[in-house]
């Protein structure tokens, strides 16, 4: 077992900003296009993507718990779905700000179903990591909506796909788990097309149903395809690299580089209180993360 936390941040890194980038062009796409068919397209490019490296590698998976591989990806796809379409009318950073309480809600699930006993430590930082979510999405009580929580509700069942992993999923490989997402994300995008077909389509990223893609948005949608497998494995080689306490510590810079990149592309500037809420959420979910490790180790 590798322990190079250098290494692996360095990967992580890399892979967050990434992620930070390519992500603050869906609003591009949320213009003229549909959630369901972005994801029904995008989906297509990563699974022929991932199939066509496998292939030359001649080293495909075997899937050892079907049920627990397409529960698992269930969750995340809900997650991605909702996450994507909240970026229709939030910036990245809010939305992943609500994405990134996952750590938070894992906790509470663990207390919750599986009868967990935590420390002060680890409640303190469910109420740290909450009221900097609330600082990040809106600090002016006046502009709370509904749709301002929606990203919760990510983190939510991103938290689940955690759980879900470790429960269900322990003797997967990494790209088994990947593909499945990848297929779960196309289905739900091909099953929402047809359901906005026989509702009638509105006029917004998530009511409007299949949508022609033109060269910019198929653009777009290659690099998003693209750029998300790269990622991907880097997370994977991150995670490889050292303890997964320890390496899912730096996936939060994905709220610094969102914010950061928000910033550059679209010029979205948060206010000095949702920056701390960004750190707030940061701080939170280090904190679940070391104190889970401690307690690892000492049992």
């Amino acid at each position: 077992m590798q322990d190079r936390p250098l290494a692996a941040a360095g990967s992580i890194l890399l892979a967050m900003v990434i992620i930070g980038f390519i992500d603050q062009f869906v609003s591009v796409i949320a213009e003229t296009s549909s959630v369901w068919t972005f994801h029904f397209l995008r989906s297509l490019m990563m699974l022929a993507l991932a199939g066509g490296w496998l292939t030359l590698r001649g080293d495909w998976p075997v899937v050892r718990a079907w049920r627990g591989v397409a529960a698992r990806a269930a969750f995340v796809a809900t997650a991605m779905i909702i996450y994507f379409g909240s970026l229709g009318f939030l910036p990245v950073a809010q939305a992943a700000a609500g994405l990134f309480t996952a750590p938070i809600w894992i906790l509470i699930f663990s207390v919750a179903v599986f009868g967990l006993r935590i420390g002060p430590a680890r409640i303190a930082a469910i109420f740290l990591g909450f009221a900097g979510v609330m600082a990040v999405l809106s600090p002016d009580l006046s502009d709370l909506t509904l749709g301002t929580f929606v990203p919760v509700v990510a983190g939510a069942c991103y938290a689940m796909a955690a759980i879900a992993t470790r429960e269900w999923c322990a003797g997967e490989a990494t790209v088994t788990l990947a593909m499945a997402v990848f297929a779960m994300l196309g289905l739900y995008g091909l099953v929402g097309i047809g359901i906005v077909a026989v509702i009638g389509a509105g006029d917004d990223f998530v009511t409007r149903g299949w949508v022609t893609p033109d060269a910019a948005t198929l653009g777009i949608l290659l690099l998003q395809a693209v750029c998300s497998l790269v990622s991907v494995l880097l997370l994977t080689r991150g995670y490889q690299l050292t303890e997964a306490s320890k390496a899912s510590v730096f996936e939060y810079s994905v709220l610094a580089t969102s914010a950061f990149f928000g910033w550059l592309v679209w010029g979205d500037v948060l206010t000095p209180t949702g920056y701390l809420g960004l750190v707030a959420i940061a701080v939170a979910g280090a904190i679940i993360a070391y104190r889970g490790r401690t307690r690892e180790v000492a049992a």
